[in-house]
């Protein structure tokens, strides 16, 4: 009887866990896509400052074939990723010459990276602009190998990362990388 009770209980907490994750997730999104889209609206008809929405928040990536749509916020580390995509500290900005590093676990918000194909188009959107690049490779790399995130001096890039293989349980032991290429 213990032993019932021992597990149902466990069974019970950790369905509670990943339900309370999963919906933190998704009100952390909705609520940032919101204040995103309306500071977005308000910057266009008043030239609003950049400032006005959350420094860390950095826009809004979307990959519409796959159905990506993520809020970008600054940083790689857990917190961070546990809510939105990350960008990755000192890779370029959106708009920038160089390499913009984008990151976010494959089994939340880049769950369907697994299924992109070359001139996928990847949209990121920030208050300054709208980027729009176009995929041109893919690859899985070793976790140190970091000269996917190089900084490019004659073009602009955006790399995204994501653990490999997609259904691993645990730390994944390789990086799932997608290189693509701003077209305007």
């Amino acid at each position: 009887m213990f032993a019932q009770s021992f597990f149902l209980i466990t069974g019970l907490l950790l369905v509670s866990y990943t339900a309370f994750t999963v919906a933190e997730r998704y009100v952390y999104q909705a609520y940032e896509n919101r204040v995103f889209d309306r500071a977005v609206a308000l910057r266009q008809v008043t030239k609003y400052p950049a400032g006005a929405v959350a420094r860390s928040l950095i826009g809004k990536i979307a990959i519409p074939r796959l159905n990506i749509s993520a809020m970008v916020k600054e940083g790689i580390d857990n917190r961070t990723l546990d809510l939105a995509a990350g960008h990755i500290p000192r890779t370029a900005l959106p708009g920038q010459t160089g390499n913009v590093g984008v990151a976010a676990h494959r089994d939340t918000l880049f769950r369907n990276l697994k299924d992109v194909r070359r001139d996928d188009k990847i949209t990121l959107t920030t208050l300054d602009g709208e980027y729009v690049y176009r995929v041109v490779s893919f690859k899985i790399v070793q976790p140190a190998d970091v000269s996917v995130l190089d900084p490019s001096p004659d073009e602009k890039i955006l790399t995204l990362v994501t653990c490999y293989p997609f259904y691993f349980i645990g730390d994944a032991p390789k990086r799932f990388v997608v290189r693509a290429l701003q077209v305007f």
